[in-house]
C-alpha cells in the first residue's frame, strides 16, 4: 500500500503518515484505530521491535525486471515475518542444523549440484522429496502466497541461517524444480548477490542438474524420445515435461531438431500451461511436526499469533500448501509418548 492510498484509507495527509512512520509523532487513538483496520495488523504490532526486512540485495528472485517493486517489496515483508516466526519456533524446538556447502569459489553451477549429492549421500537416485531434503539440511522452508506469477521463488542466508519461499500456488514439479533452483543460488552464491542473468543461468543448471543427474538420466534415456516415454520419465524424476526434455537436449540425448519438434508439441497439447499427470504436492515435515506438537501442548494458532504480534492469517500464509495450520480446538491430554525424529521440544512457554 502506498503512503499516498494509507492516507486517504485513514483520513490524513501525507505528511502524518510519514511522521507515523519515522516516529516523529504517534497517531491519535481514532487515526490508531484506522490504521489497524487498514492494515490489518493488532495495535501491538506497531509499539513492538521493528521487524529487520530481508534487503533485496541479499535475497534472490527470479526476475527482478518482470516483478513490480510493490510485489517484490510485498515478498520482502511476509520474508520478515517468516523470520520472526522461525525465531519463535527456534526458540522451542531444536531444529536440524544448517548443512548446505558452500561452493560459490571454486565449483561450476553443474559440478556443484554433483558435489551436493556426494556430500549428502543421494549417490544418482531422484529425490523424493525436495522440502523434506531441504529441511532435513537445515533449511527453512516458508510458504510466499502471493498471487503472482511474477515472484516464483526466493531465497537468502540470515544469521547462518538458510531460507527458501516457495511460492505453492504453482504445480508440484514447478515447486520442487524452484527449491532445487533456490538451493543453487545458497550453494553458489553465499558471498555475492544472487541477482542478475548469469546467476539465474547458475541456479537453473544447477537445479536440472541436481533433480535430473547425468549419468542415470543417459542410463534410462530411451533411444527415440516421444512424448510418452518422456512421460514417464518426467514422473520419475519428478520434474515438468520441458524441463526433461530440455535436460535430455543438454545432455546431447536429442538433437536440436527433435528437441524443437517435441517442444512444439508439448506447446500444442497445453503442456507448458498445464502440467499433464501432475504429482503430489511437497508439504514441509517441520512444520507438520511443530503444529502438531503445538496443539498437543493446548496451543492455539491464536496463541502464536499474539505472541509475534501478527494476525492468525499471517501465519496460514507463511506455511499455505506446506502444512495444516488448524490449532483451533486443541486437543488436551494427547499421547505424546511417540519420538518426533530430528525435532526436540525446548519449550512451549515464552
Amino acid at each position: 500500500m502506498t503512503k499516498t492510498r494509507m492516507a486517504a484509507s485513514i483520513g490524513v495527509n501525507l505528511r502524518s503518515v510519514s511522521a507515523y512512520e519515522t516516529g516523529e509523532f504517534n497517531p491519535e487513538p481514532e487515526r490508531l484505530t484506522a490504521i489497524v483496520r487498514t492494515l490489518k495488523f493488532p495495535q501491538s504490532f506497531f509499539f513492538g521491535d521493528d521487524l529487520e526486512e530481508p534487503a533485496i540485495d541479499t535475497a534472490s528472485f527470479r526476475s527482478l525486471s518482470k516483478m513490480t517493486a510493490r510485489q517484490r517489496d510485498t515478498a520482502l515483508g511476509s520474508g520478515a515475518i517468516a523470520m520472526l516466526f522461525n525465531e519463535w519456533i527456534e526458540a522451542r524446538f531444536d531444529l536440524p542444523e544448517p548443512n548446505v556447502p558452500d561452493l560459490g569459489r571454486d565449483a561450476n553451477a553443474e559440478s556443484a549440484a554433483a558435489a551436493v549429492r556426494q556430500a549428502w549421500g543421494l549417490s544418482e537416485l531422484p529425490i523424493k522429496n525436495m522440502v523434506h531434503l531441504l529441511e532435513s539440511k537445515g533449511v527453512r522452508v516458508y510458504s510466499l502466497a502471493i498471487d503472482a506469477v511474477e515472484v516464483d521463488a526466493f531465497s537468502m542466508w540470515r544469521r547462518d541461517r538458510p531460507f527458501v519461499f516457495l511460492n505453492t500456488l504453482k504445480s508440484a514439479e514447478r515447486g520442487r524444480f524452484d527449491a532445487a533452483h533456490e538451493l543453487g543460488h545458497l550453494v553458489l552464491h553465499r558471498h555475492a548477490a544472487p541477482n542478475g542473468q548469469q546467476a539465474e543461468q547458475d541456479a537453473n543448471v544447477f537445479a536440472s542438474a541436481l533433480l535430473m543427474p547425468p549419468a542415470s538420466v543417459r542410463a534410462h534415456a530411451p533411444r527415440f524420445a516421444t512424448i510418452d516415454n518422456l512421460m514417464r520419465m518426467k514422473k520419475a524424476w519428478g520434474v515438468s515435461l520441458a524441463a526433461m526434455t530440455y535436460r535430455l537436449h543438454k545432455l546431447d540425448l536429442l538433437s536440436e531438431w527433435h528437441y524443437r519438434k517435441l517442444y512444439i508439441e508439448i506447446s500444442s497439447r497445453g503442456y507448458r500451461k498445464k502440467e499433464p499427470n501432475g504429482g503430489p504436492r511437497e508439504v514441509s515435515q517441520v512444520l507438520q511436526k511443530v503444529f502438531s506438537e503445538l496443539r498437543a501442548e493446548g496451543i492455539s494458532k491464536e496463541e502464536v499469533a499474539i505472541a509475534l504480534h501478527v494476525h492468525p492469517t499471517d501465519i496460514d500464509e507463511l506455511v499455505f500448501g506446506l502444512a495444516l495450520t488448524c490449532l483451533n480446538g486443541v486437543r488436551h491430554g494427547t499421547d505424546r509418548s511417540r519420538p518426533m525424529p530430528q525435532l526436540t521440544l525446548v519449550s512451549s512457554r515464552d
